[in-house]
């Protein structure tokens, strides 16, 4: 799911200056990068941090120059949830704005309602220029909106797509870019980590080349430790649920302690007490567990079948994958914590009713 969510709109290898904000497209070899194996098509790009304003709205977002095949690829037709996927009009000559939906909810505008566009206004921030007392630090241009696009919360509360060209022009950019987005080609067997190589030998050291994976490295991170810290969670909370099996046993001895003086009269032995409580102990655990997991699936199966959690901001079921080896993993962790919960109370219980028969 994670995969899904950033991978659609991030591309498969992104490349950027390693030394500085920006590039100059000259600095490229373009000859070079047209050779390499593997490579289905590239964008330049433009990112730089903007205020938007709509009316008496003030926000804070990234806005992203880009190219009309970058479009394509992120295939944002089937992410526009209000309006039409288009940052260029080729009949009109019109550029427009793809804004994600969190912004859009945030700016209050009202995309796709009337007959015409709604326009936003961008600030960007000037860069080398002092500022002086009355004159404006930023760059200003209106925004015309074709569409608000959903893909994951961070890309809906931050981005804004724009053409490459006007981007360029607001901040008084000469041939300037910030990124080098690069489709791989999948479908013919390559993979990306395999042309992140080919591409670092034409460009050089000068530029950081990243998989869609480095780029979004926190996160991948998160999602593999998230399954071992749910693990020590779980075990956690089946500890202290063992509490009630050792109260349960604790009581039932007590109840049954002259049932217990009846059968040490007729003969019984300590070990064959022990194991009766023993296996009552073991008992009780076991119907528990095999409760516990037809419930644990059945509600798993709801989530698959009839989605009742959506992830916020995501607008996506909450995700679920089925693995015997986690349903192992779950039944001997159990249960062995039910043997231990129940071997060294119950040895405790009958060593102290011992001792107390003794004492007497």
């Amino acid at each position: 799911m994670i995969e899904t969510l950033y991978s659609e709109y991030d591309s498969d290898i992104t490349i950027s200056a390693a030394k500085s904000k920006t590039f100059y497209e000259s600095e490229i070899n373009w000859k070079g990068l047209s050779k390499v194996s593997g490579l289905k098509s590239y964008s330049k790009a433009v990112e730089e941090i903007v205020v938007l304003r709509h009316e008496k709205k003030w926000v804070n977002a990234t806005l992203v120059g880009v190219e009309n095949n970058f479009i394509e690829t992120i295939a944002l037709k089937n992410h526009t949830v209000i309006g039409e996927p288009i940052i260029y009009n080729q009949q009109s000559k019109q550029a427009y704005g793809v804004i994600g939906g969190g912004l859009m909810q945030k700016l209050d505008t009202r995309i796709g309602n009337t007959s015409e566009y709604e326009s936003i206004i961008v600030y960007a921030p000037k860069r080398n220029v002092k500022i002086r007392p009355g004159k404006s630090p930023f760059y200003m241009e209106r925004m015309f909106l074709s569409g608000a696009m959903n893909y994951n919360r961070e890309i809906n509360e931050e981005k804004v797509l724009w053409p490459l060209k006007n981007v360029q022009e607001l901040l008084h950019y000469d041939n300037e870019l910030t990124h080098l987005f690069v489709d791989v080609d999948s479908t013919s067997g390559f993979s990306n980590e395999e042309v992140k190589e080919k591409l670092i030998t034409v460009l050089g050291k000068s530029f950081k080349v990243k998989t869609n994976f480095e780029k979004n490295e926190i996160i991948y991170k998160t999602s593999k430790s998230e399954r071992v810290v749910v693990i020590v969670i779980m075990i956690f909370i089946f500890i202290l649920a063992s509490f009630n099996l050792i109260a349960s046993l604790t009581m039932l001895f007590v109840e049954k302690k002259e049932n217990i003086q009846t059968l040490r009269s007729i003969g019984m032995t300590q070990k064959e007490l022990f194991r009766i409580f023993m296996l009552e102990g073991l008992l009780i655990s076991g119907t528990g567990i095999l409760i516990g997991l037809v419930l644990g699936y059945c509600v798993c199966l709801i989530q698959v079948y009839f989605p009742l959690l959506i992830i916020p901001g995501a607008g996506v079921p909450f995700p679920i994958s089925f693995s015997f080896g986690d349903f192992l993993l779950i039944f001997f962790s159990v249960a062995s914590l039910s043997f231990v919960f129940s071997y060294f109370p119950v040895k405790i219980l009958i060593r102290n009713e011992r001792s107390t028969l003794n004492k007497q």
